[in-house]
C-alpha cells in the first residue's frame, strides 16, 4: 500500500495548479489536498488560522493509512498550516516536508507584530497587490497572455503556467474568473500567525525537513536561524523563488521524495 501525502497550498495558488508535482509523486505515494483554503464557509479565515487548520485535521483524519505512513507537504501558508495540524494529529502523521516555509520567530515576529499594528506590513507582505489583482478576463487565452508578461511569472515552467490559466480560474458568463478569491487571499496574509505555529512545531516529536528557494524573496526576509532550530540537517534548497514548485515541479516532487525517503528510513532505524 502506497504512503498517503496531504499536500497543502501556498496563499492564492489553488490546489490544482500543482498537479505536474502531483503527478511526479503518484508513482510513489497517493495524494490528497484541500483544492481551496479559507472558501469554505464552514471553515472561515481568522486570526491565527484556527478553522484552517481543523479544515486540514478533519482531511487528514479521514484518510486511510492502515499498513502506510501518512506525510504532510505543504507550501508557504501550506507549510504553516501543516506544523499546526500535526501538533493535533500526533501519531497519525508520520513527518512533515516544509516548502519555503520558514518559521517566524524573534526580531521577524516582532517585526510582523508592529507591522500589522502600525499598517506597516503592507511593505513586506504582499498585501497591496493582492486587493488590486486582476479577477475577470475573456477567456484562458487571455489570461495566460496577461501573466505570460509578469516577471514573478517568468520561471515558471510552461505547463504550469498554462495549468494556472486553465486551473486557477473558473468559467463564467462573462468568461474566465480568478479561482482564488483575493479577499480571501488578504485576509489570510493579515492574519498570519508566528508565535503559535513556532510553539506547535517545537513540540513535535515527528522529523520535520525544509526545502528553500535559493532566490526566495520570503527567505531573505525571515531567516532560517529558527527552521534550522527545527529541522536541522534536514535541510534543502533548490534553485528558484518562493514559487519553486511551479518553476521545477519534477525536480521540487524528487527533493520532496528523498526527503520523505531520509525521514522513513531515520524513524525505522530509530524503531529497531
Amino acid at each position: 500500500m502506497k504512503d498517503h501525502i496531504v499536500f497543502s497550498h501556498a496563499n492564492g495558488f489553488p490546489a490544482p495548479i500543482y498537479r505536474r508535482l502531483f503527478e511526479a509523486w503518484a508513482p510513489e505515494f497517493e495524494i490528497s489536498a484541500i483544492d481551496r483554503y479559507g472558501h469554505d464557509l464552514h471553515y472561515p479565515v481568522s486570526r491565527g488560522w484556527p478553522r484552517l487548520v481543523d479544515q486540514l485535521c478533519e482531511h487528514a483524519q479521514a484518510v486511510e493509512t492502515r499498513g502506510s505512513r501518512l506525510w504532510l507537504v505543504g507550501h508557504s501558508l501550506g507549510g504553516y498550516l501543516s506544523l499546526l495540524a500535526a501538533r493535533r494529529l500526533g501519531d497519525k502523521v508520520s513527518g512533515i516536508v516544509l516548502l519555503d516555509s520558514p518559521l517566524i520567530a524573534g526580531f521577524s515576529a516582532r517585526l510582523l507584530k508592529f507591522g500589522r499594528w502600525s499598517g506597516l506590513d503592507r511593505h513586506f507582505i504582499p498585501l497591496e497587490q493582492t486587493l488590486q489583482r486582476r479577477t475577470h478576463w475573456p477567456d484562458v487565452d487571455a489570461v495566460h497572455a496577461h501573466y505570460a508578461v509578469k516577471p514573478g511569472f517568468a520561471a515558471w515552467d510552461s505547463r504550469v503556467l498554462r495549468d494556472y490559466a486553465e486551473l486557477g480560474t473558473v468559467a463564467t458568463a462573462q468568461g474566465r474568473e480568478l479561482l482564488f478569491d483575493r479577499n480571501v487571499e488578504y485576509q489570510i496574509y493579515r492574519s498570519i500567525p508566528s508565535s503559535s505555529v513556532v510553539a506547535a512545531a517545537s513540540h513535535l516529536t515527528i522529523p520535520v525537513s525544509f526545502i528553500a528557494g535559493t532566490r526566495s524573496r520570503e527567505m531573505r526576509q525571515t531567516g532560517l536561524r529558527a527552521t534550522k532550530r527545527l529541522v536541522g540537517d534536514r535541510l534543502a534548497w533548490i534553485e528558484g523563488s518562493h514559487l519553486f514548485p511551479m518553476e521545477s515541479p519534477e525536480r521540487s516532487a524528487a527533493l520532496v521524495n528523498e526527503m520523505i525517503s531520509a525521514m522513513r528510513t531515520s524513524s525505522m532505524a530509530a524503531a529497531a
